[in-house]
């Protein structure tokens, strides 16, 4: 009997992956089928679905479904949920499809047919339609208003404009995944499936385990994070994102392979678990660190490492906004539709001088001139631009394999900073 968390939505682990003889049947017929363009973040979605890691969804999501999610962070069910997956299509598909329809959604980059789906339901997305799930997504205490939301959203915020560019149409159904979209071959031994990774924890024996998410090189802080959690936990689970960055984030390839150094030379290696799933980042901040939390609860985690800024981008969200949001959000009744991966509130670590180690806000009564302030985006601006790092910013094995990284980078993107990164 296991003692780790049961997936969220009351119904297992929820798989859409075929496999075997029913595979080959089902990339046989969708070569017969209408083809569909899915976007990276769709083929993102498409492969969580297919391994699991987005129990309890079986497909796309219906207009119900996403008006409840963006209203509520319920489905219709009643389920807790709280960022909308969508697929988008033209008008003209839209109209060539019928509801009960079977299509192909073909990933064109790979020239690869990731999944087939059966149209339940199609529904108009209007730019006001988009905005709305903009504002109930995105919008968070650093722009209070719509209107301040707006003036610098369309520019400046990556979900946004992802969100605006997505075509006229959704399209609602279950799917029947045919691809992992190359991840295991690309990422042996990182890439897992949430069957996989409680495996791996059961075989170790915990049942309290914390998950840290990733998608910046793991610096000085983030290595704080993990150890606090060892010490009241059985386990980390340290879990970096292998899909698609912003421009100017630092490849997977790069961060596993600093991931590595460090728990190879600063972590008791037996609490320690890498693992990397397939999704885009959203930047959606709080409502992020929602979906962060659900999906690890997939993954067997029971807690979710949240600092300062989770999941941010620019200075959109407050910056303890992705703690607060767990105390607000609704709890269903009903087994299993309610979130279970519980936060695990950190407040912002650094370095301090004086202290001579890592510290907090709360443990630390020193100012902020004795302080060394640990973010990722500074990280990134340093390295990009030749700069030197100031001292215990972090650890020499990794900062060798950034320079290394950096040193071949010759389309190089300027890298903003904000209040989150310079610690205003």
């Amino acid at each position: 009997m296991s003692k780790l968390i049961e997936p969220h939505g009351g119904k297992g682990l929820t798989c859409c992956l075929l496999e075997g003889a029913e595979l080959e049947a089902e990339q046989k017929k969708a070569k017969d089928l209408k083809k569909i363009t899915v976007s990276p973040r769709e083929k993102g979605d498409l492969i969580m679905m297919g391994i699991g890691g987005f129990s309890p969804l079986t497909g796309f999501m219906t207009k119900a479904d996403w008006k409840g999610v963006c209203d509520n962070y319920l489905l219709a069910d009643g389920t807790f949920w709280p960022i909308p997956v969508t697929l988008s299509v033209s008008k003209e598909d839209a109209d060539a499809i019928k509801e009960g329809d079977e299509i192909a959604l073909y990933e064109p980059k790979n020239d690869e047919i990731m999944a087939t789906m059966k149209v339940t339901e199609k529904f108009e997305m209007t730019k006001a339609d988009k905005e709305y799930e903009c504002e109930k997504v995105f919008m968070g205490e650093g722009t209070k208003t719509p209107e301040e939301f707006w003036k610098i959203a369309k520019e400046d915020h990556p979900g946004v404009q992802m969100v605006m560019s997505q075509k006229d149409f959704n399209l609602a159904g279950p799917v029947k995944v045919l691809s992992e979209g190359g991840y295991p071959e690309r990422y042996p031994g990182v890439y897992m499936r949430p069957a996989e990774s409680r495996k791996m924890f059961e075989e170790r024996g915990w049942s309290d385990v914390a998950a840290l998410q990733l998608r910046n090189p793991m610096h000085r802080s983030h290595e704080y994070l993990c150890k606090i959690a060892v010490e009241v936990c059985d386990g980390v689970f340290i879990h970096s994102l292998v899909g698609n960055l912003k421009p100017g984030d630092i490849p997977a390839e790069v961060r596993v392979k600093c991931i590595d150094s460090l728990v190879k030379n600063y972590f008791v290696e037996k609490f320690v678990v890498q693992g990397g799933y397939p999704l885009d980042m959203r930047y959606a901040g709080p409502r992020e660190g929602l979906l962060h939390a659900t999906f690890r609860q997939n993954y067997g985690c029971s807690k979710m490492i949240i600092g300062r800024d989770h999941a941010g981008v620019g200075d959109f969200y407050g910056m303890f906004e992705a703690q607060t949001i767990f105390d607000k959000i609704p709890k269903p009744d009903e087994a299993g539709k309610a979130l279970l991966c519980a936060p695990l509130k950190i407040d912002w670590t650094f370095y301090c001088h004086k202290c001579d180690g890592m510290a907090s806000l709360k443990t630390c009564p020193h100012g902020k001139e004795d302080r060394v302030l640990l973010s990722g985006t500074m990280l990134r601006k340093l390295l990009s631009e030749g700069g030197e790092l100031p001292d215990h910013f972090g650890r020499d094995e990794v900062v060798e394999i950034l320079r290394e990284y950096y040193e071949g980078v010759t389309d190089k993107v300027e890298v903003k900073l904000h209040g989150a990164a310079t610690g205003q």
